[in-house]
């Protein structure tokens, strides 16, 4: 369960590495901004900067989370699964928070938190077996 839990964190933070580059990297594209709902391109250039900040946040979510899975592989779990499960809780609860802005975001707030959540519930299972 433990490897279960940790393939599902490391597939959530390499999600988070990706909204990373749209949000940050290619925000100003007509394909990225449309798929978060911007409407013209000057919607676009106008959140620009809270798109690339917002998109930093996932960057270092993802890294916490990968650098985690890595001091767990290297036998430091305890710190390892701290920053694993403060980054999964993290991201969990941002789909939380993006869901309570509007019910046209539940998906966008499923595909951001459904990893991180099975990472979570995998762990918690492999304490108790």
């Amino acid at each position: 369960m433990t490897y279960v839990a940790m393939v599902f964190a490391i597939l959530a933070a390499l999600l988070h590495v990706y909204i990373w580059t749209m949000e940050s990297l290619t925000w100003k594209r007509p394909q990225t901004w449309k798929r978060f709902g911007m409407e013209s391109q000057a919607e676009a250039d106008i959140t620009s900067p809270m798109a690339y900040n917002q998109g930093f946040y996932n960057l270092f979510l993802a890294a916490g989370v990968i650098v985690g899975a890595v001091l767990i592989i290297t036998d430091k779990e305890t710190v390892g699964w701290s920053l694993v499960a403060f980054g999964c809780t993290t991201m969990i609860l941002a789909a939380v928070v993006l869901v309570s802005t509007g019910w046209k975001y539940l998906q966008a707030a499923i595909t951001q938190g459904i990893l991180p959540f099975f990472a979570l519930l995998f762990a918690a299972l492999s304490t108790i077996s």
